[in-house]
């Protein structure tokens, strides 16, 4: 046992060193964005500058995968004034319902929202509404500044040489996707418009998640405005990203092993089963997910105290989740992250079960850390009960995953 205990410590070493140049490589490339989108500010007021991103380094610092970085660009409007128009109800599982942006008739200081480069007149029939502002609108007129500031920032040598072109700017359906270099590394950044508003989160306002964050967290969380983005040429959505973030950043203030397991997952995810990340695969995301479950199905401090039995934590989780082809959105529980997410959910099983049976080959990082494995740790009768949840989802509970923990602990 001392081996493996040292062999776990040693691979999260070996990613904790390059937690500080990561950081910094993020956020040079991060000013360079900010100092562009400056200058999109002052081209059109209509687009703020979000500064307020303090937990963005610390998240991109706890991974090795290189997916793309979210950066929010704000629209100075008054989101409380504009008239939410629901979509429709939101099927089962695909989450919050989408909707369009109304602006009133009476609204005061809206008019540069009702300009057709970012609206639509309503039907002569509403009452209420004049315009809606429009979501594919918005990302053409934000893609335009973006090239004017981009060429502005370079002539004026308010950006490295090298550092940002305005010819890696890429207009997606949902989001500008854009290059940014940072030294050696190159950082991925989706750009997307966003109407900051307050939103009821009923999951965080009960007191089912109270016992795995931190007291007191849920509550200042909940209180924070949402982002409303694109969710398609007309409509918007709620994002939860903000919210997650910040939930994994509580997580962060306590004791023990939580971000570490997740640290140690993703490296593996990467480099492993997504092979250096030339494969499609599990995101930061998904893993992310599974770590905020396993904090409410495990919140007694010591289940994280040790390193090892964090890892497999989340393990049993993931396979769970895997499994039953189900990994429920955390903050939406009736939407399934594993839908459409284009995934060969057999065979990332099979990557993710064998290494839970035998992790030793992927946490060795060095020839010299070749040694003999011990047996397989997971026998049939572990793999039966992974498939429980999805015949009786009364088994997503703490009294389940324990006894799954205790089996595969069991067959070590």
């Amino acid at each position: 046992m001392a081996v493996q205990v040292s062999l776990w410590h040693h691979y999260l070493q070996a990613i904790r060193s390059r937690g500080a140049a990561r950081t910094q490589d993020y956020q040079r490339a991060e000013n360079v964005l900010l100092v562009v989108l400056e200058r999109v500010h002052e081209l059109d007021p209509r687009f703020l500058v979000d500064y307020s991103r303090d937990l963005e380094a610390f998240q991109f610092a706890l991974r090795s995968s290189e997916d793309p970085v979210r950066m929010e660009v704000p629209l100075w409007v008054d989101a409380e004034v504009l008239l939410v128009e629901e979509a429709g109800a939101a099927e089962a599982g695909d989450g919050p319902a989408s909707c369009r942006l109304g602006v009133p008739r009476e609204g005061a200081n809206l008019e540069q929202w009702t300009a057709k480069d970012v609206s639509s007149i309503s039907s002569e029939g509403s009452r209420t509404c004049c315009s809606h502002i429009v979501p594919s609108k918005v990302l053409r007129v934000l893609k335009d500044l973006l090239v004017a500031a981009i060429v502005h920032c370079k002539h004026q040598s308010l950006i490295a040489p090298g550092s940002l072109n305005a010819d890696s700017l890429r207009e997606e359906e949902l989001h500008l996707s854009l290059l940014v270099s940072s030294g050696w590394r190159t950082v991925c950044f989706h750009v997307v418009p966003v109407v900051r508003r307050r939103h009821r989160v009923p999951i965080l306002e009960g007191a089912q998640l109270t016992h795995g964050f931190p007291e007191g967290s849920l509550k200042r969380i909940v209180s924070q405005e949402m982002a409303l983005v694109p969710a398609g040429a007309q409509h918007w959505r709620v994002s939860t990203d903000y919210l997650l973030t910040r939930l994994l950043g509580a997580l962060g203030s306590f004791p023990g092993h939580r971000l570490d397991s997740l640290s140690i997952l993703d490296r593996v995810n990467h480099e492993s089963w997504r092979d250096g990340g030339q494969s499609p695969g599990l995101t930061f995301g998904h893993l992310k997910t599974v770590l905020l479950w396993a904090a409410v199905l495990f919140p007694e401090p010591e289940d994280w105290a040790e390193l090892q039995g964090a890892v497999y934590r989340l393990l049993v989780v993931l396979l769970c989740c895997l499994a039953t082809r189900n990994l429920p959105d955390f903050l939406h529980p009736e939407r399934n992250l594993l839908v459409d997410a284009g995934l060969d959910l057999n065979a990332l099983y099979q990557c993710v079960e064998h290494f839970a049976s035998q992790p030793e080959p992927s946490l060795r990082i060095h020839v010299t850390h070749l040694g003999r494995s011990p047996p397989p740790r997971l026998g049939s009768g572990v793999k039966a009960l992974l498939q429980l949840p999805a015949s009786n989802p009364a088994y997503w509970a703490t009294a389940y995953f324990d006894v799954l923990l205790d089996k595969v602990g069991a067959a070590g």
